[in-house]
């Protein structure tokens, strides 16, 4: 008896929390955001959008039309860190064929690979 009525309780809960995901969704509309479809627009993406979030994140208290607009901006924000996430991944595999290649003195891949390794992180790194 004990048992059907913790499962009782148990798929009353998974029901009530499947409801709750559900009702959460339709609550907030959900934004596509700027694409970042090149390492170039996500920079200025994240620059741009970070500095409209930081001029509300300054602000003492925020208001409910603050969070929509932070809500709004974190897609564009996701859609930028996940560019420069891939882009990260294919440096990561540039260097690695850098780094391959002077190991066998390779000096025409290093020299290839070597400036796309260059060229790419001068967008990320600025002196």
């Amino acid at each position: 008896m004990i048992a059907k009525v913790s499962l009782v309780l148990a798929s009353a809960s998974l029901a009530l929390a499947s409801f709750s995901s559900f009702a959460d969704d339709d609550r907030y509309q959900h934004f596509s955001g700027q694409p970042s479809k090149t390492l170039e627009q996500a920079l200025f993406n994240l620059a741009n959008y970070n500095a409209k979030m930081a001029e509300i994140m300054a602000k003492d208290e925020l208001t409910p039309s603050d969070m929509a607009t932070i809500h709004q901006l974190s897609y564009t924000l996701e859609n930028a860190l996940q560019k420069l996430d891939d882009e990260v991944d294919t440096l990561q595999d540039v260097l690695e064929e850098v780094h391959l290649a002077s190991e066998s003195l390779d000096y025409d891949t290093v020299k290839k690979q070597g400036k796309l390794y260059l060229e790419t992180t001068a967008k990320i790194v600025k002196k």
